[in-house]
């Protein structure tokens, strides 16, 4: 192969992640944000409806992310992967179908648990066919493609509503586009082949966090992940619901979109100079700020900066505890983001089926955004003092400062 093959092979590898990204994440687990106020005046739908099946939307992701940091064998991942591809169509087109809470629910969950293969599965996938090829391992052009798929999925609401669709008629819309975006995800990323000896390099010793390190980690990212779902669930209904908003609310979320698609990248470069639990600790205090503001006022400007924060983080804070997964279970980084994801994806659980219900019983979301501002604000002040007191955070905020001579 030569290089200009190869080259052209590596970006299409990288693609088929972005469209896969795009299809489970924009399409099959987002597209429900930006939609979730057009059924509730649509159909009979509820508050806590909404929040219940949000909250089976993350049971669904929860499973496959675990079921993805179990399997061993690179075949059954692809194998898997073109499942949730699959499902990603299927469910999308089956909310379309249907006016059944339980019919509903299970398409909910079913769409989650296929997100985990454009989140999980693949990346895991394209790592593999880079390292096979001899290839820088940057994920960050993948990563991009969640946040492309929030923007994707808040514009094509809105044209939509646009066109005067229904919110029946928009779901076969995100069908169709569904379709499209299943091909180049499916074909332009290659089978797996069998890993050569040598290609991959020697096995590198892992380094074991302390017990300490552990639990406080776990109870912090509990607490992100529960300030992360409630924005990316309610975000839209919140802003619509505002008198002085409405009709803002899609391109809100739009926003969190664009602001995500570079934070991988930027979260890593800030990381260099304050190390990961610092970088950890920064996102989620702006991340506090983004949560909050829309509670605090209706102010437009206000509301665009709570988008620009919350989608600038919530990604930064996931990739950097991967990113830390991998410096202590360089060849196993499954074996820590499985109890990671446990932790995160309970709080997804929880936290979206309280605000529901909150919400229908006050009338409005502001004491959901503040008990979830006040759960990240607790995991950053975790992330503060395990800074200070354990020798796994400090040693790997040293490995990050020292990326930066590496280079």
């Amino acid at each position: 192969m030569t290089t200009a093959t190869l080259r052209s092979q590596r970006f299409k590898v990288l693609l088929a992640g972005v469209f896969s990204q795009l299809l489970c994440i924009g399409v099959a687990r987002f597209a429900y944000t930006p939609l979730l106020p057009v059924m509730q005046q649509q159909s009979w739908i509820g508050d806590a409806d909404g929040g219940w099946l949000a909250a089976l939307n993350y049971a669904g992701y929860m499973l496959g992310a675990l079921l993805a940091a179990t399997v061993r064998s690179i075949h059954v991942k692809d194998t898997l992967y073109r499942l949730c591809l699959v499902l990603a169509v299927l469910t999308t087109a089956g909310m379309a179908l249907t006016e059944h809470f339980w019919l509903w629910a299970g398409l909910r969950f079913l769409a989650g648990f296929s997100s985990s293969g454009a989140m999980l599965l693949a990346s895991g996938l394209i790592m593999h066919w880079l390292i096979q090829h001899r290839q820088r391992v940057e994920l960050g052009m993948h990563f991009a493609g969640l946040g492309l798929g929030i923007v994707l999925a808040a514009v094509a609401v809105e044209a939509m509503l646009a066109l005067s669709m229904d919110w029946q008629a928009q779901w076969w819309g995100f069908s169709v586009l569904a379709v499209g975006l299943l091909v180049p995800a499916w074909r332009w990323l290659p089978r797996p082949s069998p890993i050569v000896p040598g290609v991959s390099g020697g096995q590198v010793a892992a380094n074991p966090p302390t017990r300490t390190f552990m639990r406080w980690m776990l109870a912090a990212y509990f607490c992100a992940g529960y300030g992360y779902v409630i924005s990316a669930t309610f975000i839209v209904t919140i802003v619509e619901r505002e008198p002085l908003l409405a009709g803002a609310g899609n391109w809100t979320f739009a926003l969190v979109g664009l602001a995500a698609a570079p934070a991988v990248i930027l979260w890593d470069l800030v990381a260099r100079r304050i190390g990961y639990l610092g970088a950890l600790i920064l996102a989620m205090s702006l991340q506090v700020i983004g949560i909050v503001l829309p509670a605090m006022t209706t102010n437009l400007a206000a509301v665009l900066l709570s988008a620009v924060l919350y989608g600038g983080t919530f990604l930064g804070c996931v990739s950097l505890v991967l990113t830390m997964a991998g410096r202590l279970y360089p060849a196993s980084p499954a074996r820590l983001m499985g109890k990671m994801t446990l932790a995160y994806g309970s709080a997804q659980i929880i936290a979206p089926a309280l605000t529901g219900m909150l919400a229908e019983v006050t009338g409005h979301y502001n004491v959901g955004l503040w008990l979830a501002g006040g759960f990240v604000a607790l995991g950053a002040l975790l992330l503060a003092w395990l800074r200070r007191v354990d020798q796994t955070a400090q040693r790997l905020d040293a490995d990050a400062k020292a990326a930066v001579y590496a280079t």
